[in-house]
C-alpha cells in the first residue's frame, strides 16, 4: 500500500496481482467498517456502485458473517430502468451482493416510476433522508473518461453535481455519454462517508486515474478526491 498526494488530493493505493485478491481484501475492509459502525450505533449504511466490475467483490462481501440485518444498502447511482433490466444496478446488486449472509440486509433502490427523472430524484431524496447518514462506507467505480458515480464530464448539470456544499441527497443526470438519464448521490453525501473506496481494474483505468490526478483539469474523479474528508482508498488490480 502506498500513500500518495498529488496536487493536494490524498489517497492510498492498494495494488493486487489478481482481481480475486482485490475483491477479498476490499470485502474485508468494508465488512470491518460496517461491523465497527454497528458496534458504535447499532446500524450501518453502505452505498455501492453497479456494473460488472464489482461482481467478485460483491460475492466475497456477501459471504462474510456480519450482522447484516443491521445494515442498510443503497446505490451510488442508477440508470432509469426497472430492476428487471440487465442495465439496472439494483438488479446487479440483488443478484451478486444481496445473497448468502448479506440477504438479511435492507436494500433501498433509487429507481422509481415517476413522470420525470426530476420527480424521481425528489422522491428519492425524501426517502433517503430517513437513512442513518452519513454513509459508513461507499464503494465507487470509475470510467476511463474520469467519471465516477454518474458525474459524467458532459452532464448538463455537472457544476451542480460537483458542488460539495449541496444539501441534495439524490440528483438527476442528463449526459449524452451516459445513454439513458441517471440518478446519483450528491457529491456532498459521497465525500462525508467514513470510508471511501475506489475500485478500479485494468491498465486503462489505472492510467485514467493517474492522468486525472496529475492534470490541472478537474475531472469528476479528481473532484471527489479533492472534496473527500479523508483519504480515498484506491483498490486496483490489472
Amino acid at each position: 500500500m502506498a500513500r500518495e498526494q498529488l496536487n493536494g488530493a490524498a489517497y492510498s493505493w492498494h495494488a493486487f496481482a489478481e482481481r480475486q485478491d482485490l475483491a477479498a481484501a476490499l470485502a474485508g475492509h468494508v465488512a470491518g467498517r460496517l461491523t465497527n459502525a454497528i458496534a458504535e450505533r447499532g446500524t450501518a449504511l453502505l452505498a455501492v456502485s453497479g456494473g460488472t466490475t464489482p461482481a467478485k467483490f460483491f460475492a466475497s462481501l456477501s459471504s462474510i458473517p456480519i450482522a447484516w440485518n443491521k445494515v442498510t444498502v443503497t446505490l451510488v447511482d442508477e440508470r432509469c430502468v426497472p430492476a428487471s433490466s440487465p442495465r439496472s444496478n439494483a438488479g446487479l446488486v440483488a443478484a451478486n451482493l444481496l445473497q448468502n449472509a448479506a440477504a438479511a440486509a435492507r436494500f433501498v433502490p433509487l429507481y422509481q416510476e415517476a413522470a420525470s427523472i426530476e420527480d424521481t430524484s425528489e422522491a428519492d431524496s425524501r426517502m433517503l433522508r430517513s437513512l442513518p447518514w452519513p454513509l459508513d462506507v461507499i464503494v465507487l467505480g470509475m470510467g476511463t473518461d474520469g467519471h465516477t458515480a454518474s458525474f459524467f464530464p458532459d452532464a448538463d448539470n455537472l457544476e451542480t453535481l460537483l458542488d460539495p456544499s449541496s444539501e441534495s441527497v439524490v440528483l438527476p443526470v442528463h449526459a449524452t455519454s451516459a445513454g439513458e438519464p441517471r440518478l446519483t448521490l450528491s457529491l456532498a453525501r459521497i465525500v462525508r462517508a467514513g470510508f471511501v473506496a475506489l475500485h478500479i481494474e485494468g491498465e486503462d483505468k489505472r492510467k485514467a486515474f493517474e492522468s486525472a490526478m496529475a492534470s490541472v483539469l478537474r475531472k469528476p474523479i479528481r473532484a471527489v478526491l479533492d472534496a473527500a474528508e479523508r483519504p480515498v482508498q484506491v483498490f486496483w488490480a490489472p
